[in-house]
């Protein structure tokens, strides 16, 4: 057993020195930040199967990141505009049901990648890299500023869903029970989309918009297999995302990998666990359930 002291000491080390830097605990704090955003309003996404509304608005908002790029502004202010805009036109478009929901994201999703995409093929090479950190994330890049603005953008999302939560969890489940109560079913839906739209927005340093939808989904997907109600599967998906977050960092730090990819598997990893050992609902539980009632 005397190799012990020497594994401790290793995991001390391996968690300790990280921490001396100021940009790893500004990533850290980053990824707690996001992980809980991302994975509480993930379980609306989860449960009213929007997964590919999520993915459609993060690579929708590729213009405005290009139109920032391009002008020299901050690429998170171009996020912003251009998630909203999506988030104003599903509205638009779905209101009076004359086209179905999915149909007008695809439409959304298609156009606004494309302008995005032909206007990153007019950029200079030197400038087209500065997209790279909002494509493929870049948690160790967080600053002073950076945490700032997703602190305060993750407190308005929080506090929105916070006081809504009645709402959005009868819309989401019972429709004729929003019919009775007279729910503006149209402003909320906006508000879900702008709300949705502000997380991706605040997940795009840390995971890009290529894996916003993967820390939107897998923590969600994850939790319901753990969880039976909602308060305790956003609590569940809110642990998945930090842990998620922090184990990606840390890879990030020492392995040199993209942070989100790297966060993004380790929230899979948790899925596949989950989803393989979860009590009552996962694989491996089911199948020795299964041979007990046999046997029985």
């Amino acid at each position: 057993m005397a190799w012990i002291p020497h594994a401790l000491h290793f995991l001390a080390t391996f968690i300790r020195e990280p921490l001396q830097y100021s940009f790893m605990v500004r990533a850290l704090l980053a990824g707690v930040i996001v992980g809980v955003l991302c994975a509480v309003i993930g379980c609306y996404v989860v449960l009213r199967s929007m997964a590919f509304l999520g993915d459609a608005m993060a690579h929708a908002i590729l213009p405005g990141v290009a139109v920032a790029c391009l002008l020299g502004k901050d690429l998170a202010y171009g996020a912003l505009a251009a998630a909203l805009a999506v988030a104003l036109g599903l509205s638009f478009f779905t209101r009076r049901g004359a086209v179905k929901e999915d149909t007008a994201i695809g439409i959304l999703f298609a156009g606004a990648f494309s302008l995005g995409v032909a206007l990153i093929s007019t950029m200079k090479s030197y400038a087209a890299r500065n997209l790279t950190e909002i494509l493929f994330g870049n948690i160790l890049g967080v600053g002073p500023k950076d945490l700032w603005r997703l602190g305060i953008l993750a407190v308005l999302v929080l506090a929105a869903i916070l006081v809504f939560y009645r709402e959005f969890l009868v819309i989401s489940f019972d429709p004729i029970l929003a019919l009775t109560l007279k729910l503006k079913k149209d402003r909320l839906q906006l508000l879900m989309f702008v709300l949705l739209a502000l997380t991706i927005v605040v997940s795009l340093q840390t995971v890009g918009v290529g894996l916003a939808a993967g820390m939107l989904v897998t923590p969600g997907a994850a939790a319901y297999l753990l969880a039976r109600r909602l308060p305790r599967m956003m609590l569940t998906a809110a642990v998945i995302g930090v842990i998620s977050s922090v184990v990606g960092a840390y890879a990030s730090y020492w392995f040199d990998v993209a942070s989100g990819a790297a966060i993004v598997l380790a929230a899979t990893v948790i899925f596949l666990m989950a989803f393989l050992f979860a009590p009552g609902r996962g694989l491996v539980w089911q199948r020795a359930s299964g041979r007990k009632a046999r046997r029985g």
